[in-house]
């Protein structure tokens, strides 16, 4: 008698994973949930298209776990397929141990949260380095991007999830508080002048 086929979400529930479910009660609720998809849909595009920032993790052969934080301006990691995700790696602090990890176990893990939504989204995959491919950083490449982009970095999606937003701070970009800020204060300087503007038809208060 076999088991059930894999599915996608087999690759985050190992069978350690699913035998803590069962003692803690939540594997039926795994087992009959929705099942998790392995493809990019237009919404998942979206939200990674606004994105400033990601985590990146990786291991070494023996299993020794590396989180990279990678940031840039929105659009800095592009879907290139339903598969693929692609972005230029940038000059760093010369350790290259995520370059070191991939060059020995392909096995990759993004981490995305966007603190203003209070989403945040998990993708299970594998990752490679592509050094010297010129048309391939052209595609990758995003304008007014600071430093110099050494290498392609591609990921290949095998599933992806979504957390629930219990816990996420509300956190807000400094550049959209200072927008909000500043149209508040534009307003406010329109409402004065037009009160004064008001007071001066209105003349002198009666004495």
């Amino acid at each position: 008698m076999t088991g059930s086929p894999p599915t996608p979400s087999d690759i985050a529930f190992s069978p350690a994973v699913k035998a803590v479910q069962t003692a803690k009660g939540s594997r039926r609720l795994y087992a009959e949930g929705r099942p998790w998809p392995d493809r990019v849909t237009p919404d998942l595009a979206d939200f990674i298209a606004r994105q400033t920032s990601f985590f990146l993790g990786t291991a070494s052969a023996g299993g020794q776990p590396y989180i990279q934080h990678r940031g840039g301006p929105p659009g800095f990691l592009r879907v290139l397929s339903d598969r693929r995700l692609g972005l230029a790696d940038f000059a760093g602090n010369r350790q290259y141990i995520t370059l070191g990890n991939l060059s020995e176990n392909p096995r990759a893990f993004i981490f995305l949260i966007d603190y203003v939504m209070q989403r945040r989204v998990k993708l299970w995959g594998t990752a490679q380095i592509v050094e010297g491919d010129e048309a391939l950083l052209d595609v990758l490449r995003v304008p007014d991007t600071k430093g110099r982009a050494e290498r392609a970095l591609l990921f290949d999606i095998e599933t992806w999830d979504v957390n629930c937003p219990q816990h996420i701070p509300q956190r807000f970009e400094a550049a959209d508080v200072a927008a909000a800020l500043a149209a508040r204060d534009a307003r406010i300087a329109e409402l004065e002048t037009q009160l004064a503007d008001l007071r001066r038809a209105a003349g002198p208060a009666p004495g």
